[in-house]
């Protein structure tokens, strides 16, 4: 069984000392926003008058006539979890990444199962200049591509002089025990401190500027800037962010795959691997926390290349499919006299226990 290690942490963290404002890319940029609008969802050709979970917002370069709205396929278990998740159209779609993980990580109200679901998700482009200051701020704390550009950092950070130069600077600071904390399964909660600091550098009207509404993220990241310290003597309009990564999303339970082996297979019961493939967890789902797992079917050559590579079965989304159909085809097995056919291997995307290694990559821009 082949695991797909995870290369990165999942679980990113405040570690660096909070600065006492916001700053980002110093760059102008005609980028758009570009926002998902879930629609009514269907199962059986009715309503089941439930929402889905909303994607994270991008920010590309995109010609908005390139886009257009996309439907999904999927089933709901008695439970009320999603799985069976694919897109009906397969063609190239430059922007949308969160869809299909955002719907894996949506809970509907348990009950019944429910078959042949369909979902549409309709874009909306918006000029920086134009997008929801709440949608900026949520960019800018978990970024789906590049850091949010200068447009963006100036409507989050208008009131007072906390960005004025020099910039304040930490003296001590405060860290949330994030391991504490609860965490939301398949979405990252977060909160943006607003502060001004007294002329000692100490934070003063500490409160909870905007969030995701985790009372107990809420409560320890204004904990945290109350206990923290400044240079540049009184500011006001200071912001700083503090988040906890999604809860873990459990893979749904697979069948074993010997159910799955073709009937005419000529492989033997377990493979052994000459290079074993290079894996990687897809990054979309990582951020979400979603586990997944592929069955995957290929045949080997006499030289030990791995060929004819397709999914049997995949959960929670076909994106596990696809991705695991690259980490095979990228492995090599020990030569053999005839080959194989018909050979069945299990790609798990597993996530640590609890990752608390911050991923300096994520981190905010900031002074």
């Amino acid at each position: 069984m082949l695991h797909a290690a995870l290369l990165f942490s999942v679980l990113p963290v405040v570690t660096a000392p909070p600065a006492a404002s916001i700053v980002g890319d110093q760059r102008a940029s005609p980028q758009r926003m570009v926002s998902w609008n879930p629609g009514e969802v269907r199962c059986d050709g009715e309503a089941i008058g439930e929402a889905a979970l909303r994607p994270a917002v991008e920010i590309a370069f995109i010609d908005p006539q390139r886009v257009r709205t996309v439907s999904y396929r999927f089933a709901i278990d008695a439970a009320g979890r999603t799985h069976s998740i694919a897109r009906d159209a397969r063609e190239f779609l430059p922007v949308g990444q969160d869809i299909a993980p955002s719907l894996a990580a949506t809970r509907f109200a348990g009950g019944a199962k429910r078959e042949h679901c369909m979902i549409e998700y309709a874009p909306k482009f918006d000029r920086l200049s134009g997008a929801a200051l709440t949608d900026l701020i949520a960019y800018s704390i978990n970024p789906t591509g590049q850091k949010l550009p200068k447009e963006g950092w100036d409507r989050i950070g208008t009131v007072g002089n906390c960005r004025d130069k020099p910039r304040p600077a930490a003296l001590l600071s405060g860290h949330p025990e994030f391991l504490k904390l609860k965490a939301t399964p398949g979405a990252r909660d977060w909160s943006l401190v607003g502060y001004d600091t007294d002329a000692a550098g100490r934070p003063v009207n500490v409160r909870i500027a905007e969030g995701t509404g985790n009372d107990e993220l809420d409560a320890a990241a204004i904990e945290a800037i109350r206990v923290s310290r400044f240079t540049g003597g009184a500011r006001t309009g200071c912001l700083y962010p503090y988040w906890r990564s999604a809860g873990k999303v459990a893979a749904p339970e697979k069948p074993a795959e010997e159910q799955m082996r073709p009937a005419n297979a000529v492989c033997p019961a377990r493979i052994e691997w000459a290079t074993r493939p290079t894996t990687y967890y897809p990054p979309a789902y990582r951020k979400r926390a979603i586990e997944g797992w592929a069955i995957v079917a290929f045949d080997t050559a006499p030289w030990g290349e791995v060929g004819n590579v397709r999914v049997l079965e995949a959960q929670p989304s076909a994106d596990f499919g696809e991705q695991a159909m690259v980490i095979v085809r990228r492995g090599r097995v020990a030569p053999s006299t005839l080959g194989a056919s018909g050979c069945v291997e299990t790609v798990k995307f597993v996530m640590p226990i609890d990752d608390q290694a911050a991923d300096e990559d994520e981190q905010p821009a900031t002074d």
